[in-house]
Parts: C-alpha cells; sequence; structure tokens
C-alpha cells in the first residue's frame, strides 16, 4: 500500500476462476459485511446475463455499465466488492476502488484457471476453440493491471478457507494502518 487512506471495503480483483466470489462471500460472512459481485450488478441493471449483453451490445456496453457501477460503489461502506476479471484493467476503476477500498488481486495460474473455468460456459471471454490459449492471452495483457492492487495473493491449491484467511489478515492489516 502507498499513502494512508480510508479503508470502508474491500475489494476483490483478479482473473475469472480465481475465487473472487467465494472468497469474497466467506470473507464478508465472517466480517458481517454485505457482500456484492459487480457482474451480477452488471446483469442486474441490464436486465440479461453478462454473455446476452457481449453478444448483443458487445464488451464495451458491459464496460461502460461495469464502470458505473464502480462509481457508485465508493459510497459503500463495510463491503466486500468482488470484480469482474477486467474491471481493474481500467485505471480510473482502479483508482475509485483505491479512494475506499483495500484492493486485493487474487491470482492463479492459466492451467489452474482453465481447470476451474473450463466447464463454464457463461464466461463469454472464453468462447473461443483454444481456451487456454485465450486464457493465457487475457492473463497476460491484464497482469500489468493486477500488479497494481494493494495485494496479490495466490490462490493456487489453497483452499477457499486459506485464501479468505489470508484476505481477512491483509484487510486487518491495512485497516489498521489507515485509522486515524
Amino acid at each position: 500500500m502507498n499513502a494512508p487512506r480510508a479503508i470502508r471495503n474491500l475489494a476483490l480483483a483478479g482473473f475469472m476462476g480465481t475465487g473472487k466470489s467465494a472468497v469474497g462471500r466467506q470473507v464478508a460472512a465472517e466480517m458481517g459485511f454485505a457482500f456484492v459481485d459487480t457482474d451480477e450488478l452488471i446483469e442486474a441493471r441490464a436486465g440479461k446475463r453478462i454473455s446476452d449483453l457481449f453478444a448483443q451490445e458487445g464488451e464495451p456496453a458491459f464496460r461502460k455499465l461495469e464502470s458505473e457501477i464502480v462509481a457508485e460503489l465508493a459510497q459503500q461502506r463495510d463491503t466486500i466488492v468482488s470484480t469482474g476479471g477486467g474491471l481493474i484493467v481500467n485505471p480510473e476503476n482502479l483508482a475509485s476502488l483505491k479512494t475506499h477500498a483495500l484492493v486485493v488481486c487474487l491470482w492463479a495460474s492459466p492451467e489452474m484457471v482453465f481447470e476451474r473455468t473450463r466447464y463454464a460456459s457463461h464466461r463469454p471471454l472464453l468462447q473461443t476453440a483454444d481456451p487456454l490459449a485465450r486464457i493465457r492471452e487475457l492473463l497476460a495483457a491484464r497482469e500489468p493491471a493486477y500488479r497494481q492492487a494493494d495485494v496479490l495473493v495466490n490462490t493456487e491449491f489453497r483452499s477457499i478457507k486459506e485464501v479468505t484467511q489470508q484476505v481477512l489478515h491483509q484487510f486487518h492489516t491495512a485497516r489498521r494502518a489507515s485509522a486515524p
């Protein structure tokens, strides 16, 4: 972390299949915080699944809704935010999250992501002839943004409980450091 700031929330970023939703729900339950998933908020606002939004309106429409929701989340308090995999690639989204949240990026290798997502038909970016190659390509492109998170946590070969404990530790440490 850089300069001290008011940390009211926790944002989990990272690639699909790294455990953002599962860990986020567990952290929220343990802390008594609200849990929100930006992809779920987008689907509710758009009135359609993300895969349909991508197919009908394209990725730019999805990213626009994503940015609108991120801006609204700045008003939240005691909230765990699970972000979409590409959300913090937009520097404005990352900067907005950092105004109120500790941003923790969950990480796993392309091979582990592939194993965790290979049967998920709701992942529009993986609907390709070679999903593993696509995962490698997207991870390589997004890695510089992911490295801008406050904390990186490797989820590979770790249980949800282990990752949850690591995230909780990082959050409590950061929150104590940001207290006036």
